[in-house]
């Protein structure tokens, strides 16, 4: 059975998620590089952590005073929570809705269309045959 997220990360903490998923695992150093100037502190990042262990998304294990830090809830997982939530909260659990408003707002050509529809049908049948 999979799991459902309940919890909405803020936007610093999906940024620090972000990046723990990019790296697999990695310590407040490690997360710290990979932000943009100006750096937040070394303390700020420490807490969104603890923040986002108690929500549930991360882990660590310490090696003496060094924690190092590992995603337990897969971006795959948030992805598809995010994009539920949008569809339910914003598209009326409409599907079609959601795709129409996407379509017209990047300006997609009618081509660009059939090729994202047979895209979306060639991933399912390789999906149906995986099973």
């Amino acid at each position: 059975m999979e799991k459902k997220i309940t919890v909405q990360l803020t936007k610093a903490e999906e940024q620090i998620m972000q990046i723990l998923w990019s790296l697999g695992e990695g310590t407040v150093q490690d997360i710290r590089e990979k932000l943009d100037d100006p750096k937040p502190a070394r303390t700020t990042i420490s807490t969104v952590l603890t923040i986002l262990e108690n929500k549930g998304f991360a882990a660590h294990n310490s090696v003496g005073r060094i924690n190092n830090y590992i995603p337990v809830i897969s971006k795959e997982l948030y992805s598809k929570s995010q994009l539920l939530g949008l569809l339910k909260n914003y598209f009326n659990n409409s599907f079609s809705t959601m795709a129409s408003f996407f379509a017209k707002e990047s300006n997609y050509t009618v081509e660009e269309l059939d090729q994202l529809i047979q895209n979306t049908k060639n991933e399912l049948n390789k999906e149906q045959k995986e099973k």
